[in-house]
Parts: C-alpha cells; structure tokens; sequence
C-alpha cells in the first residue's frame, strides 16, 4: 500500500530588500545597544576609579602599545617618503616632500592608522578578557558581591584608552615624521632644511591639535565596543573569539565613519576661522 508524498512547499524567492532590512535593523539595534552601554560608563565616571584596576589598563593600552605604535609609526613616514619622491621629484618639488609628509602623518595617517592598530591590539585584548569573565560567570560574581562591574571593570579601561591614545598618536607621528626625515634627507638626498623648513610652514598647530582630538574619539570608541562586546559575549569558546574579532571589525568601521565626520567638522571650523586660507603646497 502506497503512502501518498506530502507536496512540497514552495521555496521562498529571494528577497533583497527582506535582506536588506534584517541588516539595517541589526546595524540600529546594535548602535542602540552601544549607545545605552556608553552612557552607562560615563554616569559612573564621577563615581571615581579603582587603582587597582586603572594601573594594570594603563600599562597595557600605553607601556604594551608602545612597540607597536613605533614600528607603525616610522615605517609610515618611510613609506611616505618613498612613495612620494618620485612624483614630486619628476615635478622638481621634492623639497617639498617634508610638508606632504607632515601633513598626511598628523592629520589623517598618523591617528587613523595607530587607532587601528591599537583596536587590534587593544580593543581584541579587552573583549577577549571581559569576555572570559563573562563566560565564567566572574562578572556575575561581582554583581552578587555587590560591586557595580561597569564601574570596576569597564570605567578604568575606558579612561585608559581615553588618555593614553592620544599620547600614543603622538608618538605615531614623531617617529613618523622622523623615518620620513631620514629616508627623504639622508637615502633620497632631500636637503634637511628644505625639508624642515616646508613642514614647519605648511603644518599648524591647528593640524596637530585636530589629530590628537581625532585620537581622543577613537579611544572611546575602541574601549566602548570593546568593552560592550566582552560583556555581551556569547558562551563557550567559540563566543569568546567572535567578541574579539567584532570588537576590531566594529571598531574599524566606527574609527573610518569618526574621521570622516570629524574631518568635516575641523575642516569647516578651520576655514570658518581662517577664511582667506588656501592648502597650496
């Protein structure tokens, strides 16, 4: 005796709108989520930070990010210089070199790139952590003790990267601009005053402070992500992984999509101020 087959469903048809709505929905509900997360954190920064947490953070995003920012940083300037000579030279502007060096190091270079390293080395390293405590249930056994974790854990690796990454940006471009010095003047044979001279004319002070505002945003915005995706982190060792690498991948995008916005705004204030002045190199 036969059974009869039950009809087969019709297979849904490919909607990519459908697809495109579930990833906006996901995009807003995820920037929601960080949102509430980051002002949770700064309503606990009056609440005063614990050292014995705040130090540990400051050797790690500083003293342990410092090799990293350095080797970053010079072999920028020196890829810099190697990539520019030729054209300026072919248009007998190599003298020049030292102000579009300068310049692409402390405006856009220098804080986009060391930012990014830091989220990768940084950023990866707190999600990885918060989200160990998370999945064996240490930050569960803070909140029973009576302790507000976000105040314990997550306020002094904020601060941390709020005040040191700047300073580490900074480093960035002094040893940026000093491999772009070396290789230009003492390997391509660029005079050393020429060099200086163009740099100190063309670079502001303006520049430099709007980097090192640049860098102060990134901060935040690698210790919120990284922070919230360690807290949010899902079981096992396999959630521990995808919160680190969320954290990078989210904090990229969020440092690219802050400098475009922030170079806006600096670049508006500055012509706004100044508005006879011309970028002519």
């Amino acid at each position: 005796m036969s059974t009869a087959l039950p009809p087969l469903e019709p297979r849904a048809s490919f909607d990519p709108f459908r697809l495109i709505g579930r990833a906006v929905l996901r995009v807003l509900r995820e920037a929601g989520s960080i949102s509430i997360f980051l002002a949770a954190v700064i309503r606990r920064i009056p609440g005063g930070i614990r050292r014995d947490t705040f130090v540990p953070g400051l050797y790690q995003v500083g003293v342990g990010s410092l090799p990293v920012v350095v080797v970053t940083g010079l072999f920028i300037g020196m890829v810099l210089a190697i990539q520019s000579y030729h054209q300026f030279a072919s248009m007998h502007l190599e003298s020049r070199l030292g102000a579009v060096i300068t310049m692409s190091l402390v405006t856009e270079l220098g804080p986009v790139l060391a930012a990014t390293m830091l989220s990768g080395r940084v950023g990866s390293s707190i999600a990885a952590e918060l989200g160990t405590m998370r999945v064996t249930e240490q930050i569960d056994g803070i909140r029973a003790l009576g302790a507000d974790p976000v105040q314990y854990l997550v306020v002094p690796r904020f601060m941390a990267c709020l005040l040191l990454i700047p300073l580490l940006t900074a480093v960035a471009d002094g040893v940026g601009t000093l491999g772009g010095w070396w290789l230009s003047c003492q390997v391509l044979g660029v005079s050393s005053h020429d060099y200086w001279m163009h740099a100190n004319s063309m670079v502001t002070g303006y520049d430099v402070l709007g980097g090192l505002f640049k860098s102060l945003f990134f901060g935040a915005a690698i210790a919120v992500i990284s922070c919230h995706r360690g807290f949010h982190c899902g079981s096992g060792a396999q959630g521990v992984g995808r919160a680190a690498t969320e954290s990078f991948v989210i904090s990229f995008i969020v440092i690219l999509i802050i400098d475009f916005l922030l170079g806006v705004l600096i670049n508006s204030l500055y012509y706004a101020i100044w508005p006879g002045a011309v970028s002519l190199i």
